[in-house]
């Protein structure tokens, strides 16, 4: 067995972007959840920030496609192939005695989605793979001390997926999920400019334009970004202009239905824990903490004061590895135990 090496790896199988944690090194991988592969034998031909790269640029005979979709196992074959080769990345030339993993599901998954995820590590040589909701992980990775008898709220914004949850004494007390995120407010844009502009833009562009112009609230950011794509009318590249406002407008949709979910999720939650709460107030993590004026919108339409984590994209990620290093306390009901 010279040369092998049995590590413990916490996954964050995001529906953009898959984050590895390693334990006792941290946060060694970050890359997009793309696969791309030759449209009829399904051979892979790139993977992650490679891949990303073709996105809206393939010619027909390649695909590049996302293996999860809100957050969860879209394509199981693409999905494996992915966890191989980041596995493959972390561990270098040094073959891996089967590892324990650790990967992050949403809070609204369900049984079958979890066997698909289980199945799929196995598959990539795990001799243990284990489940934390989401939530979960990231209150521990933004550093809650969640094992007291006192109420946080933690709002998780990915890709495909928004959770919001009350925790308090080492566990969830209340939690919903809704299967909107980062990636549906790009299609949401992009959906605006076809319909206002007749003008046809890729969601690369849609995501750019969020990130350099984009605001959660309206009047609140007056910058412009310019959309470069091809007019529907005259089947012409086309350039066209669009300030924050508009952009803010478009993703209006997908703001509504996670403030919806966070209002609900408020309203259930026991009132003792609703005071301590009020007093911390929510934090958010995920990459939709980035999104300007995300902070504002939350603290205006519930009342309670909300913070983006230091490192919200990184949370889940830690917070998988927080559950690594204390895996053999107490707090190991953080994990739903899903022997392979």
């Amino acid at each position: 067995m010279l040369g092998m090496t049995s590590v413990d790896i916490g996954i964050d199988l995001g529906t953009a972007t898959v984050l590895v944690f390693v334990k006792n090194k941290g946060v060694v991988l970050n890359e997009p959840s793309v696969v791309a592969v030759e449209k009829e034998s399904r051979q892979v031909l790139a993977i992650g920030k490679e891949a990303r790269k073709m996105v809206g640029r393939t010619p027909g005979n390649i695909l590049a496609i996302r293996p999860l979709k809100d957050g969860v196992i879209a394509d199981y074959d693409a999905a494996e192939a992915m966890l191989k080769y980041f596995i493959r990345r972390i561990s270098g030339k040094r073959a891996l005695i089967k590892p324990r993993i650790i990967v992050c599901a949403p809070s609204g998954v369900t049984s079958v989605e979890k066997r698909a995820i289980v199945d799929a590590a196995a598959q990539v040589g795990a001799r243990q793979t284990d489940i934390i909701e989401e939530p979960m992980a990231a209150a521990l990775g933004a550093g809650l001390d969640i094992i007291k008898p006192e109420g946080h709220m933690v709002v998780d914004i990915g890709g495909g997926t928004t959770d919001v949850a009350v925790l308090s004494l080492g566990g969830i007390v209340l939690s919903d999920s809704i299967r909107t995120g980062g990636n549906k407010m790009d299609e949401s844009i992009a959906r605006y400019i076809k319909q206002e502009y007749n003008v046809l833009v890729g969601e690369r562009t849609a995501e750019e334009a969020k990130i350099e112009a984009g605001t959660a609230v309206c009047g609140l950011r007056r910058k412009s970004y310019e959309f470069r794509g091809r007019d529907l009318l005259a089947g012409m590249p086309k350039t066209v202009s669009v300030d924050s406002t508009e952009i803010c407008r478009a993703m209006e949709e997908s703001l509504d239905g996670i403030l919806r979910t966070i209002r609900s999720v408020l309203e259930r939650t026991p009132a003792e824990l609703s005071g301590d709460i009020s007093e911390k107030g929510i934090v958010i993590t995920g990459g939709g903490a980035l999104l300007h004026g995300i902070e504002e919108l939350i603290t205006k339409e519930t009342g309670v004061s909300a913070q983006a984590a230091d490192d919200p994209v990184s949370c889940v990620a830690l917070g998988t590895g927080r559950a690594l290093e204390e895996f053999e306390s107490v707090h190991s009901s953080w994990v739903s135990p899903r022997r392979v």
